[in-house]
């Protein structure tokens, strides 16, 4: 390990103890192009998650993760990538964004594409940017230790080329999250180098993961310097977006538009987890302490939240429950619920649909019951 790399960590220890600073060369990229299925039917393919008060705090999941990054990053450098027919409510519920920070894909080509565009956007801007990439849609627990994790990070990947995760320390056996098995320790800040990568394994090894004390939950949180993560893409991705990644050429907008809209459907469809933690070179996790759940399951948003007498979960409206116990309940904020003797259950309403579905490792179930009532009754309920 070099000198450097432990000064720069001792030094990125004091930052929480002073006023933090927008460091203009700070970069976001927050991806907001997912369907959210997983959540149906209060996530629905015409809105989703992400553009949904799921929690009704009075804020979008995309408007709280925009809200816990302008803490750290300047707004005119965060960057929104979302699918074409999402662009309006990302206009709508971030009027502070600058118009040309929304990326509008043209077509669906899951987040390592979309981190690919930003990245070689950002880069023509600021080629010594380093960058975050975060999901819409996660939840933050402790927003001060988040702050810090990430600005940590941001000091390590200012001076060193490496894919650094944030990992966090898994509470339970959820076959439905990544795992990230750390090798050697860098150093005394918890970075190490990624040594294996897991996604969505199956219970029993969920479980052996769990004992054996080597892994980390992936929160989807993936920082760089911006030369470093363009240059991993490029590995990835040799023929997509070539000219667009050519650091000499200036682009205007509408040149820069039409070249994506005719290249950007040749990428293929792949994760940004994937490409950075299976298939990329120099690839580091940190282990973080900030409190996380990944909100596109809905058990577990029931394992990641505070219970009420019963162990069951409300969320929105009104509930009176008797005898049950486990269960989450969701329903509209002008809804009331009266449940008896029920237990381990999904109750969730939204609109033209209610679903009542047992609570465990769901989202198999919710997957086929969207393709039963997609092709018996439409695409209105989905």
């Amino acid at each position: 390990m070099p000198e450097r790399f432990i000064i720069v960590i001792f030094v990125a220890e004091f930052i929480s103890d002073r006023m933090r600073t927008l460091n203009k060369d700070n970069y976001c990229v927050i991806l907001a192009g997912g369907k959210g299925r997983r959540l149906w039917p209060c996530s629905r393919e015409s809105k989703p998650k992400q553009f949904v008060d799921f929690f009704s705090t009075g804020r979008t999941l995309l408007q709280q993760t925009f809200d816990r990054m302008s803490k750290l990053i300047p707004i005119e450098n965060i960057y929104v990538n979302t699918n074409h027919v999402y662009a309006h409510f990302v206009e709508e519920q971030l009027p502070e964004l600058p118009h040309g920070n929304i990326l509008s894909e043209p077509t669906f080509r899951n987040t390592a594409p979309s981190t690919a565009w930003a990245t070689y956007r950002i880069c023509h801007k600021n080629a010594g940017a380093r960058i975050v990439i975060t999901p819409s849609d996660m939840a933050v627990f402790n927003e001060e230790s988040f702050l810090d994790n990430v600005e940590r990070g941001l000091c390590v990947v200012a001076e060193h080329d490496a894919l650094l995760a944030m990992g966090v320390k898994p509470t339970r056996p959820e076959p439905g999250y990544g795992y990230i098995q750390h090798g050697e320790k860098c150093d005394k800040d918890s970075i190490f180098r990624v040594k294996s990568f897991t996604e969505k394994p199956e219970r029993s090894f969920a479980e052996m993961f769990l004992k054996s004390g080597e892994f980390l939950w992936n929160s989807g949180l993936f920082l760089a310097n911006a030369r470093y993560l363009r240059h991993s893409l490029k590995q990835l991705f040799p023929k997509v977006l070539m000219e667009f990644a050519d650091k000499d050429h200036v682009w205007n907008p509408e040149e820069e538009m039409t070249y994506v809209n005719e290249n950007f459907p040749a990428y293929p469809n792949l994760s940004i987890d994937t490409g950075i933690l299976e298939m990329s070179e120099n690839v580091y996790v940190m282990q973080c302490d900030f409190g996380w759940a990944d909100l596109g399951m809905w058990h577990s948003i029931y394992d990641s939240m505070s219970k009420n007498d019963g162990d069951n979960v409300s969320i929105g409206g009104k509930t009176m429950m008797e005898d049950s116990h486990g269960n989450i309940i969701k329903l509209p904020d002008d809804h009331i619920g009266i449940i008896n003797g029920l237990e381990d259950f999904i109750v969730a309403e939204n609109g033209n649909v209610l679903l009542i579905c047992k609570r465990e490792d769901s989202s198999a179930l919710i997957k086929k019951y969207i393709s039963d009532v997609q092709l018996k009754y439409g695409d209105t309920y989905v």
